[in-house]
């Protein structure tokens, strides 16, 4: 394990039971409220965008806003929010996708995502890779390519990261941290 490993890895605290019993969850606030770690990681996202040559930064709602920002702002690349359905204004473009308790759907505004964008997307966890894969549709639907997948942690328990390998076409898979 590297520093900066063991560094994210530290301000991730075990909260358990939520938000339902059984589940152990993973609070990235208090590595969001250490500046050292904060840094850390987006210099390693940003790493990442350069490595895949990306040239725009998707986050998806609501932690990847956070995480995928100040990566576009530090790599110098547009940063695009895909938000769930109903919260952007103007042409949108959706996709629906199936949860383990349902459904959900995904926008983009229409016009952000162009032939030639070459877009990391950014996020907190790939659990079961769902919005993943939702997110990797909706680029492609709006012509772009997707340079990668860029998380924090991945629940490799979860199994995801198989269900995106067809949508991506080759692009990579990068997490940070495998629990």
């Amino acid at each position: 394990m590297t520093g900066v490993e063991e560094l994210l890895l530290s301000r991730i605290r075990d909260v358990a039971d939520y938000p339902e019993p059984g589940v152990m969850f993973k609070d990235i606030t208090p590595l969001l409220a250490d500046p050292a770690a904060f840094t850390a990681l987006t210099d390693a996202f940003a790493q990442i965008a350069e490595r895949t040559g990306a040239t725009k930064i998707v986050g998806l709602e609501a932690r990847g806003f956070i995480l995928g920002a100040p990566v576009a702002v530090r790599a110098g690349l547009g940063f695009i929010p895909v938000r769930k359905a109903g919260k952007l204004p103007g042409a949108t473009l959706s996709q629906a996708y199936d949860l383990e308790y349902g459904s959900a759907e995904i926008e983009v505004h229409a016009e952000d995502l162009t032939a030639g964008d070459r877009v990391l997307i950014v996020d907190d966890v790939l659990a079961t890779g769902g919005t993943a894969e939702a997110s990797i549709q909706l680029i492609h639907r709006a012509g772009a390519e997707v340079a990668g997948v860029a998380v924090l942690m991945e629940l490799g328990f979860l199994d995801g990261r198989p269900r995106l390998d067809a949508a991506l076409r080759g692009a990579p898979v990068e997490a940070l941290l495998t629990i």
